[in-house]
This record gives C-alpha cells, structure tokens and sequence, in this order.
C-alpha cells in the first residue's frame, strides 16, 4: 500500500559521524511519515539479512546473490545502496509490512525456505523467553 514505509535500523559502532548523520535522516523520515499519516515498517539489518538469506548473519555479498536469485536477476552488480533496499523491500513484503503480496502468512506451505527458518527462529525465542 502506497501509505507504508519500511525502513532498516542502522546499527554501527565504530563511526559515531556515520551513525548521527543516519540518526537525523531516519528521524526526519519518521517525523515526516508521522505527519503525514504513513505507517512505518522498521527491520534491523539481522533481520533483513535472515528474511533473505535465512542466516541474520550473512555477508554483503551473501545478501547480494539472494537477492539477484530471488528477483531472477542476471549476475550483474548491484550497487550496495541498490541492493540493500532491494533486500529491505523483500524483507518488509515477506515479514507482512507494506500490503505485502504474501496470500497467508498463517499457511507455511507458501513461504519460502528463508521465511520458514525465520518464522521457525520467532517460534524457538518466544519459548526461551
């Protein structure tokens, strides 16, 4: 639906320049979806890596194959930018964000082997918890 947003948590440690600069800009997306009525989707980078790959920790190029295979993509290079926000957009669409396309979230036989293992990994922490 056209009135959602997703957007990816930033998590970094090591440049606090990198980490305020991407602070205030997803503070003004959030300040302005808000006034204007958006819902906002957001995903950590582990969880988007998961939804993709079915591993929260996989690589940049790890992400960057499943998200060509995913989208029968040809081995062309994808700019990091580009396939970040092409594996956000995935993420968002299987995790139900966004009027995701996904027919039933509630039948397993129509997820992916990646949205198994994520929806089995949520099933295994809720009873640790």
């Amino acid at each position: 639906s056209p009135d959602r947003v997703a957007l990816e948590r930033v998590f970094a440690q090591h440049n606090l320049r990198t980490v305020m600069g991407t602070a205030q800009a997803s503070g003004v997306v959030l300040a302005e979806s808000a006034q204007r009525g958006l819902s906002i989707d957001l995903h950590t980078p582990s969880e988007v890596k998961a939804a993709v790959t079915g591993n929260g920790r996989a690589n940049k190029h790890q992400v960057a194959n499943m998200v060509r295979k995913l989208l029968s993509m040809s081995n062309e290079t994808l700019l990091p930018d580009a396939t970040d926000a092409l594996a956000l957009a995935i993420c968002n669409a299987w995790r139900g964000g966004a009027g995701s396309l996904v027919s039933d979230v509630n039948d397993a036989s129509s997820l992916t082997p990646a949205q198994q293992k994520w929806r089995e990994a949520e099933r295994l922490s809720r009873r640790r918890g």
